[in-house]
């Protein structure tokens, strides 16, 4: 009885960690952006123009944002 009992108190526990989790998703992931575009422009937009094709680095970085863009448009 005691295991049974156990069960009754995990599911009731899962169940409310999913309703706190979709309300606390949309935040987790706008962290994971918001790190994602950090460690872009901290390390990896300073490493393609020290090489001096900055003219070229900036022009990918914006053709391909644009791209990312129109394909969350289109699928999103």
């Amino acid at each position: 009885m005691i295991t049974g009992l156990v069960e009754v108190v995990g599911t009731l526990i899962g169940y409310f960690a999913v309703s706190i989790s979709t309300a606390v998703l949309p935040f987790a992931l706008a962290f994971a952006g918001g790190t994602m575009l950090y460690v872009i422009s901290d390390e990896m937009i300073p490493e393609t123009h020290s090489h001096g094709s900055e003219r070229g680095a900036t022009y990918a970085l914006l053709v391909g944002f644009c791209v990312m863009l129109v394909v969350d448009v289109l699928f999103g």
